[in-house]
């Protein structure tokens, strides 16, 4: 069996990724990851049933009020989801199937958590807006990964369409590029501090969407339990704000590219891609 580096486990993370999963979960998820690919026989799958067990025990804590413990734990099931990844990448097992479960199993420990703390909250002080707060974090969550995928199809479809007229964007940030490109000449295309900023951020794997479901859950399920119950109910609503601000943003952009590199009239039926 081949003995892995942790250069070749480097190899696996992403081009880019969110700034909490970059400063915060890949420096222990890759050297996780390390022992796990060369000294066990656990697949990506099994990792991530092991990611949904302790996202079942962060909401347990939550529910009966062990705040720290609970922010611990989603920790921990957050990074063991970020290793299923890696050791899928890195000895090249992944499976439709281990996608599919992945995702789910995030919706799943969203779901069970935003409940825990719900629960927990309401049951020690019997205020109402502790449950509200519960739902808007799950819907706030589904409303992101339903979101991501639609507009994604929208994308494709729109990339088919240009498939002749060069190459496709990869990525938002790549589609934003071309955007800007067919604006504003190359020679005469100003540096400005927003493209700076882009780039410094990809220099360190950060996307430019500061703020994503990522930092969301980890704002809601980790920072404020760790902060104390006091901070539950602002930074769930700060972090959940900035969220939909983002999800605007993006839809905003995702309609900027297909008003300008649209489907052709006569082809306006092509909305059944989005059924």
């Amino acid at each position: 069996m081949r003995t892995y580096s942790l250069d070749d486990v480097f190899e696996t993370r992403k081009r880019r990724d969110s700034w909490w999963t970059v400063y915060f979960v890949d420096p222990v998820a890759c050297r996780v990851a390390l022992p796990i690919a060369n000294h066990t026989r656990l697949t990506p799958n099994a990792l991530t049933v092991l990611s949904l067990v302790l996202g079942a025990v962060s909401a347990t804590c939550f529910a009966l009020n062990h705040h720290v413990a609970g922010a611990v734990v989603f920790y921990l099931s957050f990074m063991i989801d970020c290793v299923d990844g890696k050791i899928a990448r890195l000895k090249g097992t992944g499976t439709p199937f281990g996608l599919w479960l992945d995702y789910v199993g995030d919706r799943v420990r969203v779901v069970l958590c935003a409940g825990g703390l719900a629960y927990g909250q309401y049951a020690l002080t019997s205020d109402v807006r502790y449950v509200v707060l519960g739902a808007a974090v799950a819907v706030l969550d589904l409303f992101r990964y339903v979101n991501a995928p639609q507009m994604k199809r929208v994308r494709e479809a729109v990339r088919e369409e240009r498939g002749e007229r060069g190459p496709e964007p990869e990525s938002d940030e790549d589609i934003d590029s071309l955007e800007r490109v067919a604006l504003v000449p190359r020679a005469r295309r100003p540096r400005s501090f927003p493209r700076r900023f882009n780039r410094f951020l990809a220099r360190h794997r950060v996307r430019s969407h500061l703020i994503s479901g990522i930092e969301f859950h980890a704002a809601v399920f980790v920072v404020a339990p760790l902060a104390g119950a006091w901070a539950l109910i602002p930074l769930a609503a700060a972090a959940g704000v900035l969220l939909l601000v983002n999800e605007v943003f993006l839809v905003y952009r995702m309609w900027r590219f297909t008003r300008r590199h649209g489907v052709p009239s006569s082809q306006e039926s092509r909305e059944h891609v989005l059924v």
